[in-house]
């Protein structure tokens, strides 16, 4: 999952960065409510972590703007504010759910996580390719009756594979979904996360399409 955090206190929005990324999000930081707009309409996220008082275009705006825009994305609204009338205000612009600052992360990651349930659920949690049973809500992954435990991020690119089984997935897009935006490393690693996962789920699950990239088929 890809989520954007859109966040003008840069201390608070680096801390939720590295919280986020390390329960296995690829995360994304603008500090500007113009900028947060533009990146959260190109539609490669899965959620929107917004807050209200922002330069450039204040959260109720970006928020507003997107649901015009046709954009369903959840966002999760954090303000320094308080009091029901502001907690409308975000609401009935769009937002999913509201957090007040300063809040607890614990709580922020289970709303988040709450949230993303939901949009699941809307289609369906568990996604069945063969053999292999996928459930993006629980997160859990079982190749018949068994079990198959998976880091964070062997989980997001299976997810990847997984939610377009049949189909070549290219090692650009795996990128764009699983690492976040400033990441400027080896592409390669996308490499090495598809060999250990043929190595858990059986070498002729996930086929190299020479120049391409990869494609599950059913195991």
């Amino acid at each position: 999952m890809r989520l954007l955090i859109v966040e003008d206190e840069k201390r608070l929005a680096i801390s939720l960065a590295r919280g986020l990324t390390a329960e296995g999000f690829a995360v994304d930081v603008v500090h500007d409510g113009l900028e947060g707009l533009h990146r959260a309409s190109d539609g490669a996220y899965d959620l929107v972590v917004l807050d209200i008082m922002l330069p450039g275009m204040n959260g109720y705006r970006v928020c507003a703007a997107l649901r015009a825009a046709g954009h369903e994305v959840p966002i999760l609204m954090l303000t320094a504010k308080d009091g029901e009338y502001d907690e409308a205000e975000g609401l009935d612009t769009g937002a999913d759910d509201y957090l007040t600052k300063p809040f607890s992360y614990v709580v922020l990651v289970a709303r988040v996580r709450a949230l993303l349930r939901r949009r699941a659920v809307a289609g369906s949690p568990v996604v069945t390719v063969g053999s292999l049973r996928m459930d993006t809500a629980a997160r859990r992954v079982h190749r018949g009756e068994e079990e198959i435990a998976l880091t964070a991020k062997e989980f997001a690119v299976l997810e990847q594979l997984v939610l377009r089984a049949g189909q070549v997935v290219s090692k650009a897009e795996i990128l764009e979904h699983v690492w976040d935006f400033a990441y400027d490393g080896d592409p390669n690693i996308v490499e090495v996360y598809v060999s250990t996962l043929r190595r858990k789920l059986g070498t002729a699950s996930i086929r190299t399409m020479r120049g391409a990239g990869y494609r599950l088929e059913a195991l």
